[in-house]
């Protein structure tokens, strides 16, 4: 297991620009495997809903107005979490994916960490997000960092809210 020391968290409102393939790369893998999970599978990104086309193809475009965290070890890009502009109070984690190569090194708690920080500056009252009920160990991550379940927003069967008060 690597040390996590070399790992490095960078916010990235507004400047996309500068890292837009390595989100791309890390929007993509998280899009394929979801769909694969789901019983989807497609072959590559071309095949995916529009939706997440869109995202993969101009994140700066999609994410203009949210907050996007990217996790690098050393010079590569090893996960990403996008946290949604607060609405009533609330903000939405998204897209939170640490490339497989990566995993166990604390990246996934890390961007969730500072996903909460910043809510906590920005006067977020609270942080929620959904995953699919078959995702049992970000499940339990989720639960470890102080979300619980709560009451859907989603009508999509199969996943799971959560929140945590901040």
């Amino acid at each position: 297991m690597s040390d996590q020391r070399d790992v490095a968290i960078v916010s990235c409102p507004g400047q996309l620009a500068s890292v837009p393939d390595a989100l791309a790369d890390l929007l993509a893998a998280y899009h394929l495997q979801t769909q694969a999970e789901k019983g989807e599978a497609v072959a590559g990104v071309d095949e995916l809903p529009e939706r997440y086309r869109a995202e993969i193809a101009d994140p700066q475009a999609v994410f203009a107005d949210d907050l996007v965290l990217l996790a690098f070890s050393r010079d590569a890009a090893a996960g990403c979490l996008v946290l949604t502009a607060p609405v009533d109070g609330r903000s939405e984690v998204k897209r939170l994916w640490t490339d497989p190569g990566f995993r166990g090194r604390g990246i996934a708690s890390s961007l969730i960490s500072a996903a909460l920080v910043h809510s906590a500056e920005s006067g977020v009252s609270a942080v929620q997000l959904s995953v699919w009920k078959w995702r049992t160990g970000a499940i339990a991550l989720y639960e470890r960092l102080g979300f619980t379940v709560t009451e859907s927003w989603d009508e999509r069967e199969d996943l799971v809210c959560m929140e945590r008060s901040v």
